[in-house]
């Protein structure tokens, strides 16, 4: 089973083999292209040189002015830092500014402005940077030796004007900000100066700090003991009135009061007072009744609980422990006495708490009011200062600071430009030949013949059957001979062997008897394929009959030195017999059938039934039957008779063939039905890359005798 990989790899080598054999073509076109045209760059070369030599004749005399000016040192002072140049490309645009049209133009006035009888002239002005140097190089060069000098120097002044004029332009726009700037600000700085006076004049700056701390000690402090007093109460209302009397017993009392609500405390004093006395009686009693409870305890061991002074204490104690209830209940009513008293301190504390508060968020709004004031004007101030320090350094900086390219050599008297005639010559010779070799390029891509096999491939899909070479120009002048064994070029005649293995092979099934030679258009060698074929497979020993069936304009039987005649004319136009129309030739087994009389109604023949008959007893009597005909796009008799035959071959000329005639005959060929067998490449130059017999010479230094 192929892998994935495999397969991509074969496609991929595939393809760059297609892609070589493509580019070795195309360099094969374009070198065939320069040998058949030759003349064309030799005519562009010929017209650019002539160009160049009559300009250098004809022009006038043009003369050359030389200046230089380079990046001037600054020195390093906080004065001379304000104005600054853009320095990634500051070269690049300097250059561009020396070259402006705004600098031209004003050295052109400068120039008629000093010397009133000069008339404007054109100049050239080219500007360079020296390499590794920050030196400009201005060319000057124009037809008159004085006004180039003066208009040179006309530029380089007038660059150093322009700079100094942007400069000073920058610098009176900034200071113009800058001033506008500064009248807002002076008028901000005096509106928040009267803000600020206005306030301390209503309120005592001095002291309001002060009563801004005492008011928050003192707010403090109540929040503290309104504190305190809210958790007595909370615990006054969850404990009962034993653990309460018990706390207070143990040391655990009410807060003291502060001095602010001192009535309120004073009432609860007294309270108080009163309560210590009734939990003492309270504490007495409970300690008593214990002491009893004691003493009962003992007594029980050795006295009758009837005894006298059993009973006597437990009356003692019953009216104690009701003494301890009024007690309890005492102290129960001055509880809740006390709570109320805490309730209404909690209440007078809460009260003082809020004015205090109240006049705590009044002295922070003044205070913050006042230091948002006094931080507006400083920074207003700061601003206005620094403004006015800038507006300062920067009229100094316009005054002392020097120009960024200053002027390092004036401009040179004016010489003649030497003019170097051979580089001219050869630049001319060269513009020439590139310009005619895109000419040729140009017509080249408009024509569509073909002239390598590569080519072939690429437009046509029918299968290629042979490569036949081209011979000599004056051999295709004077007529190819008919192909022999030992007398004809060994390419030729393994093209021939080449197009006879593709007939014997290629054929799925049998082979065909009765076979058409045509082609798209006259002169593309349909006659000396088809006679060199049959004489091919004759020499295997099969019987050939060779028939002319271009009954317009045949020349094959001048090919062999026989009559025209009788011949096909008059087998289909007036019946007379094969047999007695069909000639023997030179070459074994090879039978010519000539055209006969020459017609102009040969389409009507092809198509009667007298052509049917004909092609099916001439395939019965001989092995093959070979027919060359018109070409297809010149009449209807290859149409009119293909589809007759067993099978067609299609004859393409290199470097002769339009690709776009070809196939609109190969489309009428398949509108009819006809079987194309392959297309025969004809007349290509042994030298294309494509082509490889010629290539192998030795191995046709000897023939057989035979086959």
């Amino acid at each position: 089973m192929n892998q994935p990989g495999a397969i991509e790899t074969v496609s991929t080598t595939q393809h760059q083999h297609a892609w070589r054999a493509r580019f070795f073509t195309r360099l094969q076109r374009l070198r065939g292209l320069l040998l058949a045209k030759w003349w064309i760059p030799a005519l562009g070369v010929a017209l650019g040189v002539g160009i160049q030599a009559s300009r250098s004749i004809t022009e006038k005399p043009s003369y050359v002015s030389t200046g230089r000016m380079i990046v001037s040192m600054k020195l390093s002072i906080p004065e001379g830092q304000l104005y600054t140049e853009e320095m990634g490309n500051f070269l690049g645009t300097q250059a561009a500014l020396m070259q402006s049209d705004v600098v031209i133009h004003r050295a052109h006035l400068l120039v008629i402005a000093q010397n009133p009888n000069f008339k404007p002239q054109p100049v050239s002005l080219k500007v360079t940077i020296l390499p590794k140097t920050t030196i400009f190089l201005l060319v000057g060069t124009g037809d008159d030796p004085v006004y180039t000098q003066k208009f040179l120097q006309a530029c380089m002044e007038e660059y150093a004007n322009l700079k100094a004029e942007m400069r000073t332009q920058t610098s009176d726009k900034t200071l113009s900000g800058l001033s506008e700037e500064v009248e807002s600000l002076r008028k901000e700085l005096k509106q928040s100066s009267v803000q600020l006076e206005a306030f301390q004049g209503s309120n005592s700056v001095v002291v309001l700090d002060q009563q801004g701390n005492s008011a928050g000690n003192y707010l403090t402090a109540l929040n503290q003991r309104l504190a305190g007093l809210k958790s007595e109460l909370e615990l006054l209302r969850t404990m009962s009135v034993e653990q309460t009397l018990e706390r207070r017993q143990q040391g655990g009392g009410v807060l003291p009061a502060p001095e602010p609500v001192a009535d309120v405390n004073n009432s609860a004093s007294s309270s108080l007072s009163a309560n210590d006395s009734s939990q003492n009686d309270y504490f007495k009693a409970k300690q008593q009744i214990a002491l009893m409870e004691a003493q009962k305890q003992d007594w029980s061991e050795f006295l009758r609980p009837k005894h006298p002074k059993m009973v006597a204490l437990d009356e003692d104690i019953s009216r104690r422990r009701r003494l301890l209830g009024i007690f309890k209940d005492q102290s129960s009513e001055q509880l809740q006495t006390l709570q109320k008293t805490l309730e209404l301190q909690i209440a007078n504390m809460e009260r003082d708490v809020r004015e205090w508060d109240a006049k705590c968020l009044e002295i922070s709004r003044k205070t913050a009011e006042y230091q948002r004031l006094k931080n507006d004007s400083q920074r207003v101030q700061g601003l206005y200062d620094r403004l006015l320090a800038t507006m300062q350094t920067l009229d100094v900086n316009k005054q002392i600071n020097p120009e960024s390219v200053t002027i390092y050599e004036k401009a040179t008297q004016a010489y003649p430009d030497r003019v170097n005639l051979p580089m001219k010559l050869a630049l001319g010779a060269v513009a020439g030949l590139g310009l005619s070799l895109l000419v040729m390029l140009f017509v080249d891509r408009l024509d569509d013949r073909m002239a390598s096999f590569t080519e072939l491939q690429e437009l046509f899909d029918e299968e290629i059957l042979a490569q036949i070479p081209r011979e000599g120009k004056a051999r295709e002048v004077s007529g190819l001979p008919l192909i022999t064994q030992n007398g004809s070029p060994h390419s030729f005649v393994e093209a021939y062997r080449n197009l006879r293995s593709s007939l014997l092979y290629m054929g799925n099934g049998s082979r065909p008897r009765t076979l058409l030679i045509t082609s798209s258009a006259p002169g593309e060698g349909k006659s000396l394929t088809a006679e060199n074929l049959g004489a091919i497979l004759a020499n295997t020993g099969s019987r050939v009959l060779l028939v002319d069936g271009d009954l317009r304009k045949g020349v094959l039987h001048s090919r062999f030195g026989l009559d025209a005649m009788p011949g096909l004319t008059e087998v289909l136009a007036d019946g007379k017999p094969v047999r007695d129309v069909i000639r023997e030739t030179t070459i074994p087994n090879l039978w010519l059938l000539p055209r006969g009389s020459t017609t102009h109604h040969s389409s009507e023949l092809f198509i009667s039934q007298a052509a049917a008959d004909f092609l099916k007893n001439a395939a019965m009597q001989y092995d093959y039957v070979i027919m060359d005909t018109a070409p297809v796009m010149a009449a209807d008799d290859v149409a009119s008779l293909a589809p007759n035959m067993d099978s067609t071959i299609f004859l393409v000329r290199a470097e002769h063939t339009s690709a776009r005639v070809a196939r609109a005959a190969l489309d009428i060929l398949y509108q009819r039905r006809v079987k194309v067998m392959g297309l025969v490449f004809n007349a290509v130059r042994p030298t294309t890359a494509d082509y490889y017999y010629s290539k192998y010479s030795e191995y046709y230094r000897t023939y057989p005798g035979k086959g």
